[in-house]
């Protein structure tokens, strides 16, 4: 349960108002402060999520308490988003970066600032952080980012292993082209609002047609990537993420290449949020006073023990059976002096047995999860029977007289195979089979046949040869107990997270030139522990009509199948909040569907398909604005067709209606 704080060293006063970019143009911000006349440093929190309703209830939820602490804490609108002037380009392009480093040094020139000045932020703006952090502004002193990536390419929304990415390279472009197309909220941007809407409507492009226009790791993706290079970043970071969240591998590589005395990681069980929020899985901890002794000791220079921490703070789960969502996991926190850590040994299992044909009918990965976990009820991988099935399985028992076996970091496979086709995928899922045979997703990997020699590059395979190649899955703790199994399962397919190659004609696989290698750790009884989480008060957002008990709500995750067609179909409602009354009078309406399709025996049938209906209303003013977007991708053998539509609406009067149809050549992906 996460207390809600109501006493701090300082009383807080909170304004809005507007930071000026080199150009002119003016970001929006929302400043919390303690009322005090000494300065104090500046915490920023920089992304595009719509400061004044949005995120605004998460934001009630921290800044207050920070200033409550005694800092200037401050959220601030990307430009071409929420209420801030200019016009929306792509994510983390140079332009949002160099406005970030330009709010930095004007937080660090105000009368009430000490100049020290730290960033936060989850997903974007913990992207951002590291980002700016690598652009090294001379007062960011320090950074928190969590559930944030240092690989643009191979670790975000786009690409995975090599291939598309379908499940997110088609949602996160499409919820963008919905999000972007948002007026600004004439309350707070002025009577010009309309203006400044229409302009940014008419300089909206898609975002798939940019992502689906690089296919391998080129010069677009190193841009953001501060994998490319560490020794840029001289903010002290803590890294935070959550074994149930895509860029966990983020924090174990920047504990492993920045200096010791200026990082440290926390990875818990958690999805993709802030850690005190108590959403599943837990357990929840006090993230705000984790991050306080950060900020305390690399902003104000207190000599605390924040540095005498173990360099990686991680919680191992205990097996648990599969189900799509946990309150709270089994497990314990342990700790590692340095990364890769002296506990952990790799230990190396070799597959057994004569050659396998792997040919995974195309709805394998039906019951993968969703990509991003927020703690919805159906976030999370069932049982992976059926998916196992589809799969050739390769099991190693846990003796029931021996010891448990520990893991930590990231498993790697290596596997002998023989293609009959120039392209193909293989994806390699780790899975925790329980005496009566129910089977957990533990982690997974995924390789696209044409990366084998590196994300940079497209090579085919070599048609009817033995090839062997290697691939880590993404990090993990996890618990396999006595009378369990470890599985690896490995399949030509995993829909939707992997978009098919044309083919698809799977591959034989030789278990005699094959293995898997698990990051075994020793156990060790660590006294690591956490306060229990807290927050300052909320803002005080009502649900009147939350779409999870309409009558008309939808399931979460529906999975239909046309058995005469052989053709199955994924139904998603990602839920990120319905409908919601602020406290300032806005009622903000929000729905959506994402829908995945696929024949089981055509890789060229899949196609996505999204749809979003957002209004934002003022009774007492009556201003009543709606977007609705559509946004799909089919394919064939050579090409991506993309197609998106937005028609905004202002008092039910079409103000803007455009659509984009376009070509992409399929060169990789």
């Amino acid at each position: 349960m996460t207390k809600i704080r109501t006493d701090f060293p300082y009383k807080t006063r909170h304004e809005d108002l507007r930071i000026p970019m080199p150009d002119g143009t003016l970001l929006y911000a929302r400043v919390w402060r303690p009322v005090t006349d000494e300065p104090v440093p500046a915490l920023l929190e920089y992304l595009p999520y719509r400061l004044t309703d949005w995120t605004a209830p998460r934001d009630w939820q921290r800044h207050p308490w920070y200033a409550g602490h005694g800092y200037a804490s401050v959220r601030v609108d990307v430009r071409g988003h929420g209420n801030s002037g200019g016009l929306p380009g792509d994510e983390y392009d140079a332009t949002e970066l160099a406005d970030g480093v330009a709010v930095v040094d004007w937080l660090a020139e105000q009368e009430w600032c000490t100049g020290a000045v730290g960033m936060f932020g989850i997903s974007w703006g913990g992207f951002n952080s590291l980002q700016i952090a690598a652009l090294a502004p001379g007062p960011l002193k320090a950074v928190v980012t969590v559930c944030s990536t240092d690989d643009r390419y191979d670790n975000d929304v786009h690409y995975m292993g090599g291939s598309v990415l379908g499940v997110d390279m088609h949602a996160w472009a499409a919820t963008m082209l919905a999000f972007v197309c948002r007026p600004p909220d004439p309350r707070y941007a002025g009577e010009g609002w309309r203006d400044l809407w229409a302009r940014r409507l008419e300089a909206v492009e898609p975002f798939v047609h940019t992502w689906l226009s690089h296919q391998t790791r080129d010069d677009y993706w190193k841009h953001g990537s501060v994998c490319e290079d560490y020794g840029a970043i001289r903010a002290a970071v803590l890294a935070v993420g959550g074994w149930h969240d895509p860029y966990r591998d983020t924090v174990l590589r920047l504990v492993e290449h920045l200096p010791q005395d200026r990082v440290r990681g926390i990875i818990g069980p958690w999805s993709h949020q802030y850690p005190d929020r108590g959403l599943p899985p837990g357990p929840a901890i006090g993230f705000l006073q984790e991050t306080l002794r950060w900020w305390d000791h690399h902003l104000k220079g207190v000599e605390n023990d924040v540095m005498a921490e173990p360099l990686l703070r991680s919680w191992i789960s205990g097996s648990h059976p599969p189900a799509t969502v946990y309150e709270e996991l089994p497990g314990r926190w342990v700790a590692d002096p340095s990364w890769p850590s002296p506990h952990v040994t790799p230990v190396t299992y070799a597959f057994g047995g004569g050659p396998v044909v792997v040919d995974s009918p195309q709805q394998t990965g039906i019951d993968a999860g969703r990509f991003f976990p927020f703690g919805n009820d159906a976030d999370l991988p069932p049982d992976q029977r059926d998916e196992d099935a589809h799969s050739a399985c390769f099991d190693f028992p846990v003796p029931p007289d021996g010891e448990p076996i520990e893991i930590l970091g990231r498993p790697r496979v290596a596997l002998h195979l023989m293609t009959p086709a120039p392209t193909g995928q293989i994806a390699a899922r780790l899975c925790d089979v329980a005496p009566d045979g129910s089977s957990t997703l533990v982690t997974r990997g995924a390789l696209n046949l044409s990366a084998r020699y590196g994300r940079d590059r497209a090579v085919d395979a070599q048609v009817g040869e033995w090839e062997s190649v290697g691939f880590e899955l993404n990090g993990i703790g996890h618990t396999f107990p006595p009378g369990h199994r470890v599985r690896l399962a490995v399949s030509s397919a995993y829909w939707p997270w992997l978009w098919p190659q044309p083919d698809a004609a799977g591959f034989t696989l030789d278990p005699a030139g094959s293995s898997l290698t698990l990051p075994v750790r020793a156990h060790t009884d660590d006294a690591i522990s956490f306060e229990e989480p807290e927050q300052s008060p909320p803002l005080g957002v009502s649900s009147p009509k939350p779409l999870e008990t309409s009558e008309e709500a939808r399931p979460e995750r529906l999975v239909l199948r046309d058995v005469a067609k052989g053709e199955w179909t994924l139904q998603v409602d990602p839920k990120y909040g319905g409908t919601r009354v602020y406290p300032d009078g806005l009622e903000y309406t929000e729905d959506a569907v994402e829908t995945y399709t696929i024949a089981e025996d055509d890789p060229l049938s899949a196609r996505t398909r999204s749809e979003w209906h957002i209004r934002l209303h003022r009774p007492e003013t009556a201003w009543d604005v709606t977007v609705d977007t559509r946004s799909e991708i089919t394919c064939d053998a050579d090409v991506f067709h993309t197609s998106d539509e937005v028609v905004c609406k202002e008092g039910g009067e079409v103000v803007f209606h455009r659509t984009w149809e376009k070509r992409i050549p399929r060169t990789a992906g």
